[in-house]
């Protein structure tokens, strides 16, 4: 196997499916694509998906358009046998050639055909709305024949396998007693709430909105919380427990605290440990987290829940300036989000 695109979130996938639930309310049946598994070079990771109307309206993309218009004639077919298809592209495939595939490049797409009748419609909603609260989905898809199940976080018995991956977003096919399976894992987009929009948050903000992140600061302060200061970034000039309930802390979130100011940090800090949120780092030096967690253990929060602070905070690289400690930051985010091992 080659080397592995970047998980597929729930962010690319919205859109798609909103646009199956329209078409399948007016035609009542429409074609949805998956792209199940790849090697060598991909224009789309694993679990992209393109969803193709009765009429050839399509949204999304299996392969930035490189095979786009193969895919949407054989939807058209699926579309009327509804049987589904596996379709593979790639170096040996002329069409794929045709098409532009990178060298060495290789696809494969599963099309099947979903309705609205026996409970089509219903996934598809089911789907939509997850996402929208931000709530992480596995499903997985039979591909002999199109049979699925929908898991969800708060799910039950649901095999390990299954679990995992609403931590690592991965997706991918597995062999099972009863053929081929593929786990399609939908997560929100990770997101990154910054408390104190100080020099380093400056930073962080912009590698992280780079990274792909969503990113929102967060300062009462006026002075620093400057649309100026934070271009492309939605800011709250709010408290922290004024906003964050509002925003909401979820197993997709981190929250980042920067403010270097006691009585803003502690707010979000009670907040985010109280939560199921995925990193919860705090900035200050070890005498100062040690102050910290006095206030906060005042405060009501358990020993365990202190725990869970990354204090001092960010890989230790050594890091001095703002931008330095910004990226050893992030690292750190990365490092949660990914679900690797600590070292340190």
């Amino acid at each position: 196997m080659s080397d592995t695109p970047a998980p597929h979130t729930a962010r690319d996938e919205i859109g798609v499916l909103e646009a199956a639930r329209d078409w399948l309310d007016r035609d009542g049946a429409v074609a949805i694509a998956t792209v199940v598994d790849t090697w060598g070079s991909a224009p789309v990771p694993i679990g992209g998906q393109m969803a193709v109307a009765a009429d050839g309206r399509f949204k999304g993309s299996v392969s930035g358009g490189c095979i786009e218009g193969d895919v949407i004639a054989e939807a058209d077919d699926i579309l009327a046998s509804g049987k589904p298809k596996l379709l593979e592209f790639g170096v040996a495939d002329e069409t794929a050639w045709r098409a532009g595939l990178p060298c060495g490049g290789k696809v494969k797409v599963y099309v099947e055909r979903v309705q609205a009748e026996g409970g089509g419609r219903e996934l598809i909603e089911r789907a939509v709305q997850a996402q929208q609260a931000r709530r992480g989905l596995v499903i997985a898809t039979r591909l002999k024949d199109g049979a699925k199940s929908m898991f969800t976080r708060e799910d039950a018995n649901v095999p390990e396998d299954v679990a995992q991956r609403f931590s690592t977003a991965k997706s991918s096919i597995k062999d099972t007693p009863d053929g081929e399976v593929f786990l399609h894992a939908l997560v929100p987009p990770a997101r990154i709430i910054v408390v104190g929009a100080s020099h380093i948050g400056q930073v962080l903000a912009e590698i992280a909105r780079l990274s792909g992140y969503e990113v929102q600061v967060v300062d009462p302060r006026t002075a620093f919380a400057a649309p100026d200061r934070f271009p492309g970034v939605k800011i709250h000039a709010e408290w922290p427990q004024d906003v964050l309930p509002k925003i909401g802390l979820d197993p997709y979130t981190a929250v980042v605290a920067l403010a270097h100011v006691g009585h803003i940090d502690d707010e979000a800090l009670k907040l985010a440990l109280k939560s199921d949120c995925l990193y919860v780092g705090a900035l200050g030096s070890s005498r100062n987290h040690a102050k910290r967690r006095e206030r906060l253990l005042a405060a009501g929060i358990t020993e365990a829940e202190l725990g869970r602070i990354r204090a001092p905070i960010g890989i230790d690289i050594g890091a001095q300036t703002p931008a330095e400690i910004a990226v050893s930051v992030m690292a750190e985010i990365i490092r949660a989000v990914r679900g690797a091992k600590r070292t340190g």
